[in-house]
């Protein structure tokens, strides 16, 4: 079992046996019913990426490919746009969180990225001083949200930090949640930010070192219960999958494209589980 499997399952029994459930549930499900969850607070994981610890489960498929979409639509694209999204990346799921009739998500993720030029600025930062302690990426912008209705930021803080180890750079990279999804989208965000933490790293010829991931509500929602004690039951594959980048060091960040990535040994376990999701 990989390390990662070891975590979710871990994760998955504590929530089920040590969680409590939610009240005045904000989520609907699709018919309409409030979606109530089971959840834990306070969840912590730290994973080596240079000793092949990435935070990806063999106990379902992730589709890697549409999380990494996500990651360059809101950080190279700098864009609140569906029909970017779906046009130019062929992800579609957003669509639910349209507001009203205008084909965004609101101000909201990559509008907040380019209002204060975010990501321009970490490179800037870092490029000036990589052992600066002030690489924040913080989408959790109240004056955006007074404009327009959305979707409030579930992976909402990123930090970097440098460390040299017998003269490499290492960069490190912390993501902070408010609310993550258990079952569905815990791996999804983690592998995200992997992303971009590789991203970043590439642009200045670092090598990536930890990702420590803290999600501070841990949830599995009540109509997940029999997926969870499915996963639960479930025997994972032995191979460690490893996300690789396959661009030169020094590739500039916003050259980087979604055909540069390609998860290796990468062999989940079968079939797909279906997730009604909270909206």
């Amino acid at each position: 079992m990989t390390y990662a499997d070891e975590i979710f399952k871990t994760n998955i029994r504590k929530i089920l046996d040590e969680g409590v459930m939610s009240e005045q549930a904000r989520p609907l499900y699709k018919d309409g019913r409030p979606a109530h969850s089971k959840y834990i607070t306070g969840s912590f994981a730290e994973y080596d990426l240079s000793k092949g610890e990435f935070p990806i489960t063999s106990l379902r498929p992730i589709p890697i490919k549409s999380a990494i979409k996500e990651i360059l639509w809101i950080y190279q694209d700098q864009s609140n746009s569906l029909d970017l999204l779906t046009e130019k990346y062929g992800v579609h799921y957003w669509n639910d969180w349209e507001v009203g009739n205008t084909r965004t998500i609101g101000q909201r993720y990559g509008a907040v990225v380019k209002e204060h030029r975010i990501m321009d600025r970490i490179l800037e930062q870092l490029a000036e001083n990589p052992w600066n302690r002030r690489n924040v990426i913080s989408l959790w912008d109240y004056q955006a949200f007074d404009q327009t209705e959305g979707l409030l930021p579930c992976a909402f803080q990123t930090m970097f930090d440098v460390r040299r180890v017998d003269g490499d750079i290492y960069l490190d990279a912390t993501l902070t949640q408010r609310s993550n999804d258990m079952l569905v989208a815990h791996h999804i965000n983690a592998m995200q930010y992997v992303a971009l933490q590789m991203m970043v790293a590439k642009h200045f010829g670092w090598k990536v070192g930890k990702f420590f991931y803290f999600v501070n509500n841990l949830h599995i929602y009540d109509n997940q219960f029999p997926q969870a004690e499915e996963l639960l039951s479930r025997i994972p594959t032995y191979q460690s999958p490893r996300l690789m980048l396959h661009v030169p060091d020094g590739t500039n960040f916003y050259d980087i494209r979604i055909e540069d990535f390609e998860l290796v040994d990468y062999d989940p376990v079968h079939p797909q589980l279906k997730f009604d999701l909270a909206i």
